[in-house]
């Protein structure tokens, strides 16, 4: 496991949930972190309470020629985290509506992409990418035909990826149900009652909190042995 004191770790998507969470690890952890998002508040807020050693951008990671902006006038750094993420593309396949599944692969798919593109001028050759994607990829649950295709299709890139690009190391880390404001969109009624199932079903006993996932995320960074993986934590969910 290598010190990450003084290493410069750049986390998309680090406004809240996973992405903050994780910024607050690597904090403690001695590194130097930056946390981009959309909403220049948001980033004001989270920066305000992981202290000194964390900067912000407001940087929509939708936009190509922002990310180009971005990652031209950010510099050198180790690490990149990527959780950028959307809600779309989930449904019943048979009703999907397919301009909904192509906004999901723009909200997700194609940002985080985009991102490790850019980030490889400036990006350390032997530090490490981290992509978030979701265990939809990895189970076969009605209604998540279009999620399993966003989140399959960056999985399918990560062991090729590491082969091409090493030394610079390529993992990812496959979430299943986790307690974060992506669940804010739906009806309290509804959360409870997914998250008790869902509870009920995993091994594990219990649904996760964005402090399962930074863990692995930061073990990701910090072990210079692992590259190619996709890690699942999801309380053994994909089991049953």
């Amino acid at each position: 496991m290598v010190s990450l004191k003084g290493q410069r770790i750049l986390i998309m998507g680090g406004s809240s949930g996973i992405g903050f969470t994780t910024a607050r690890m690597l904090i403690d952890a001695g590194a130097d972190v930056t946390i981009t998002g959309r909403n220049l508040e948001k980033i004001e807020t989270a920066k305000a309470q992981l202290g000194t050693l964390a900067h912000g951008a407001a940087v929509d990671a939708t936009s190509t020629p922002q990310l180009q902006t971005f990652f031209q006038e950010y510099g050198r750094f180790d690490h990149l985290v990527i959780c950028v993420s959307g809600a779309a593309g989930g449904g019943a396949f048979r009703t999907l509506g397919l301009d909904n599944l192509r906004h999901g692969f723009e909200a997700k798919f194609w940002p985080q992409v985009v991102a490790a593109q850019l980030s490889l001028e400036t990006l350390r050759r032997d530090g490490s990418i981290t992509f978030i994607t979701s265990s939809s990829a990895h189970r076969a649950l009605p209604e998540t035909a279009g999620l399993a295709a966003i989140n399959g299709a960056l999985d399918a890139m990560v062991p090729t990826l590491a082969v091409e690009l090493r030394p610079l190391r390529i993992n990812a880390v496959s979430p299943g149900v986790i307690v974060t404001p992506w669940w804010d969109r739906v009806s309290e009624e509804f959360r409870d009652n997914f998250f008790a199932q869902s509870a009920a079903k995993a091994p594990a006993g219990r649904i996760g909190q964005p402090e399962d996932i930074a863990q692995v995320i930061v073990f990701l960074i910090q072990n210079t042995f692992m590259t190619g993986s996709i890690i699942d934590c999801d309380g053994g969910a994909r089991l049953c």
